[in-house]
């Protein structure tokens, strides 16, 4: 029997167990990679660090024009709910005014007796004369009643259309906190973009296009025409067009800010908005309204004056100035500047001018 038993095993002492975990962490040490020198991650290549900034830049920009929508149809949504409310104000001060009517009316039937009309009738002196006046009575009395129910039935729908817009503005506004969060991470990794360009060799940064972090506010295209007897905006048919030009001219080497709209910086369509505003005309605020709102031009048919997008999500705007050029706020690494049309996918052109 003494060969079927199973043989005793010996308590692990502190010696046998510090071994014992030794080799389980220099098992797991080799499983998952580590080791005493440590596996560095790869370094990216320079054209590898440029798609990355490039993909952050057209994802902030994205998110830039749907804070810029949202945060255009929260201030309308405001407004809207301003202008109900004052109507419910007039409009309960009015209905106020019915109530103390018909509450004097009530009062002098009491005070008369709220006689029968076939008693009053009867002995009235003048029976077609109380016959007027009773008619008269009624059909006041009714207006009166009228008055109120319609009064009621506005007020109402006011305070329905008021709840509506509350609920409105308060989905806008977290529609709002949502992008703002969206952008603040987007800028998070525009910043760690800026931290891998910086590390690149200034002829690295030549080689992708890229300007060096510490110089992207001073960096220019070109100079900027000081009249508009200079560069492109000669040609400028349109008055209006030939003023926009000029203050686009007039912003070269300004910062880009997401959500900025002038005077001193600017995001793409914010550049435009106030270029035109600068004109005397009105743009809508995000690049997929700007595309609607002039007459779309073909791309051979460009002129001075006409708004460039770019992408198929028509997320980014410039300002064509001839030549083939225009002027536009590209991204946060970069200021308002020149550049050539074939700098991005080319989406649509609207003339507005």
């Amino acid at each position: 029997m003494g060969a079927h038993r199973r043989p005793r095993q010996r308590p692990l002492g502190g010696g046998t167990v510090r071994t014992a975990l030794t080799v389980a962490l220099a098992g797991a040490a080799g499983a998952t990679g580590l080791s005493g020198t440590g596996v560095a991650a790869p370094e990216l290549t320079p054209a590898q660090v440029k798609a990355k900034v490039d993909k952050l830049y057209r994802e902030a920009e994205v998110a830039t024009e749907k804070y810029n929508g949202a945060k255009e149809e929260s201030t309308k949504a405001a407004g809207r709910l301003g202008t109900l409310q004052d109507e419910a104000a007039r409009r309960t001060d009015r209905l106020t005014s019915e109530r103390d009517a018909l509450g004097s009316l009530a009062t002098a039937q009491y005070r008369s007796g709220g006689m029968d009309p076939s008693l009053g009738l009867m002995l009235s002196s003048d029976p077609d004369q109380y016959l007027d006046g009773a008619a008269f009575a009624e059909r006041a009395g009714s207006r009166q009643a009228s008055a109120v129910s319609r009064v009621r039935a506005q007020l109402g729908e006011i305070e329905r259309l008021r709840g509506a817009a509350r609920v409105e503005l308060t989905s806008l506004t977290a529609r709002q906190a949502d992008l703002k969060r969206h952008g603040k991470t987007v800028t998070g990794k525009l910043a760690e973009a800026r931290r891998l360009l910086a590390r690149l060799s200034d002829e690295d940064r030549t080689r992708i296009g890229a300007d060096a972090p510490d110089t992207a506010r001073a960096s220019r295209s070109g100079p900027a025409p000081r009249a508009l007897g200079a560069g492109p905006a000669a040609t400028v048919p349109d008055s209006r067009a030939a003023a926009a030009v000029s203050y686009a001219y007039g912003k070269i080497g300004s910062p880009y800010v997401w959500g900025a709209t002038g005077p001193d910086a600017f995001d793409c369509s914010g550049l435009t908005q106030a270029a035109y505003r600068a004109a005397g005309i009105t743009l809508p605020r995000t690049t997929y309204a700007q595309i609607a709102a002039g007459r779309r031009v073909a791309r051979s048919e460009l002129r001075p004056g006409d708004l460039v997008f770019f992408y198929s999500g028509i997320s980014h705007v410039g300002l064509y100035v001839g030549n083939g050029q225009m002027v536009h706020a590209p991204n946060p690494s970069a200021p308002v500047r020149m550049a050539p049309l074939d700098e991005m996918p080319f989406a649509g052109a609207t003339r507005v001018a």
